[in-house]
């Protein structure tokens, strides 16, 4: 059985249709993220999940049974579930232990295992205002974790991150589920977060489903450009114009339309018959790679590389990475 069950679950505000009918299932420990460009209906699909606001149609059922919403329950909230919003408030003045101890019915050694995990217990004596946002941010997640959720929401959780601050988030979300035993559900505008941490990515647009597949499938082979440019840069091309540079890399799909990423391309010093000739316009370094544009007889095309031995305005030669 399924640990989250969301059926046809339909949302209006006024004349705008918010959600479409949205149908997914979540198991047990899934690492599962929605992604999709703001406005998209994530973030008011996650707290229709979370029983803090009311769907106008569908249902969704944790554990088998309903999750009742705001007009159904005196106070909103499933207690089985976490929601982690991103406009997050910790009380002022308080030491960050005061404000812990305030949720806390756990064991002094499991709040200790807790606060490790969340990476605040060098925190606890500070006051709130002695904090950063990052972690002011793991501290509402321990006060949340407290409770023993089964079910954790996550909502735009990287937002507003400096690069160390979310690379210690990505610790914490991972060990919620590897040590915890927390189901996360992750909502995200910046999709990149979720391939490395997902088992499966829902893309959502205009409050519709697009596409739900693993994160590789997602990166190689989105449904069309929306899908494709939330995951980074992409060449999209026909399978006639894939074909003038030699056998498609595998992974890339079948169908009429292609969107090749940079690094499924490579460059050449000398021209041959799965090779397509082009004058570099642009060059960025990336740090562990390079971007290069790529002005070809009728189109741009961006290829990565490990390396860079050409110039802006060398002739090139563009082939598919061997």
């Amino acid at each position: 059985m399924a640990l989250l069950k969301v059926s046809a679950v339909s949302k209006q505000q006024g004349t705008q249709t918010v959600l479409q009918e949205i149908s997914f299932t979540q198991k047990k420990f899934q690492k599962l993220a929605i992604v999709g460009e703001s406005g998209s209906g994530k973030s008011t699909l996650l707290k229709i999940i979370g029983g803090l606001v009311q769907h106008d149609g569908g249902d969704v059922l944790f554990e088998g049974k309903h999750v009742e919403g705001p007009n159904e329950r005196l106070i909103p909230g499933h207690p089985q579930m976490a929601y982690l919003s991103q406009h997050f408030e910790l009380r002022n003045n308080y030491r960050v232990e005061e404000i812990l101890e305030y949720a806390n019915t756990l064991p002094e050694s499991e709040a200790q295992t807790l606060y490790e995990i969340c990476h605040i217990k060098h925190l606890l004596k500070r006051k709130t205002d002695q904090v950063s946002g990052g972690e002011k941010q793991r501290i509402a997640m321990a006060r949340l974790l407290i409770g023993a959720p089964k079910l954790f929401l996550l909502d735009e959780p990287f937002s507003n991150l400096d690069i160390l601050h979310r690379n210690t988030l990505r610790a914490v979300i991972k060990a919620m589920g590897e040590k915890l035993g927390i189901t996360c559900l992750l909502v995200s505008h910046d999709p990149a977060d979720a391939l490395s941490w997902a088992d499966e990515i829902i893309v959502m647009k205009s409050g519709q489903i697009i596409q739900q597949a693993t994160p590789e499938k997602i990166y190689r082979q989105p449904v069309n450009e929306y899908a494709a440019g939330l995951f980074g840069k992409y060449n999209a091309l026909t399978k006639k114009e894939a074909a003038q540079f030699g056998e498609i890399p595998s992974g890339y799909g079948n169908g009429k339309q292609l969107f090749l990423r940079p690094e499924a391309f490579a460059l050449t010093a000398r021209k041959s018959k799965t090779s397509v000739t082009g004058k570099v316009t642009e060059i960025a370094y990336l740090g562990s790679s390079y971007e290069i544009e790529v002005a070809l007889e009728d189109k741009m095309v961006t290829v990565r590389t490990e390396g860079n031995s050409v110039s802006k305005g060398d002739t090139v030669y563009v082939t598919f990475k061997k």
